[in-house]
Parts: structure tokens; sequence; C-alpha cells
């Protein structure tokens, strides 16, 4: 692997660097030509929309009534809700994953237990730097809601990703436009 395999480009992300004044975006209601979207079927479309907004924070961008709902939050975060007859009785193993910012774990977790006080594992801090929430919603989705940790070279976190080549914002300064 050559040393210009990764490169920064946060700059493409409505995701805030990591640290602990980040600020989430606004939520983004502008139409674009969705990079990807998962396609969550569900049974009740009201009770999806109630928890996904109140629990989640997702909002309603749009809606065909009683087939389809689209949901967002920041912009590339989009769910499309599906009218279906039936939907797993278990949660995949497969999870849909969202980020968010370190502020709103605790919010987020308050939201989804207050809905469904079951639904929710976490916080837990991963290898990769970041704290994730698993929440299963009321379509049987596991959905995670991920956030970055500010970075600490000092770190077991951080010798892991150096490890696979991945260095810290800003550590090799103007090298996206080469990339771009």
């Amino acid at each position: 692997m050559s040393d210009d395999t990764y490169y920064n480009a946060f700059e493409i992300s409505p995701v805030p660097a990591p640290g602990p004044d980040a600020v989430p975006p606004e939520p983004f209601r502008g139409i674009y030509g969705m990079p990807a979207f998962v396609n969550i079927p569900t049974t009740d479309l009201a009770a999806s929309v109630e928890f996904w907004t109140r629990g989640l924070g997702f909002f309603e961008l749009f809606s065909i009534p009683g087939t389809l709902v689209h949901l967002r939050r920041w912009a590339f975060q989009d769910v499309l809700l599906v009218a279906a007859e039936s939907v797993p009785e278990q949660p995949p193993a497969m999870s849909f994953s969202f980020s968010g910012v370190l502020s709103q774990v605790d919010s987020l977790v308050e939201a989804c237990r207050a809905l469904r006080p079951d639904a929710v594992e976490g916080p837990r801090d991963t290898p990769w730097n970041t704290r994730d929430v698993e929440v299963i919603t009321p379509e049987n989705a596991r959905i995670v809601f991920t956030t970055a940790k500010p970075f600490d070279p000092g770190t077991q976190e951080a010798r892991n990703l150096e490890a696979i080549g991945i260095t810290p914002p800003g550590e090799t300064p103007g090298d996206n436009e080469r990339h771009a």
C-alpha cells in the first residue's frame, strides 16, 4: 500500500470533526440524487415515523400516504420507510449505521428508551475510535448510531488506525487536490 492510499477528504461530509465542542449540522432539506439509502419495511408507518423522528432524530422529508415515508437527518442520511404486509420477527445480523456527535449520544439513548425501553444497547466504545449505540426499531431493523471520539494519539484506538494507514486529519495538509 502506498503512502497516499488514504487522504483527508472530510470536507465532502456533513459530519463535523470529532471533539467535545462538535456541533451537529442542521437537518438537510435539500433534494439531491441519493448516493445511498436504506429501505425499511414496516407494517405501521405512523408508529415507525414516530420512533424514527422522536427517538432517532430524523424528520419527514416527504411521504406518499399509506405507501412510503422518506426520512432524513443530515445530508446523505436517508431512510425510506415502506409499507409492508409483514416484517422479520427477529432483527437481522446486518445493521445500518448513521453518524452523529458525542453530545447527542445521551439524549438519543434516553429518547429511544422512552419509546421502547428494551430497544437500546450501549453506548459502547469501539477499537476504531467511535462510541456506538445499537437500537432495534419497531420494524426489527438493527440501527447503529455512531459518533467519532476525539483523536488522541496516545490511545490504542489511534494505534489501531495508524496500523491500517489512517492518520488523523491535518497530518498531510493540502493533499486532497491531487486525489479529487
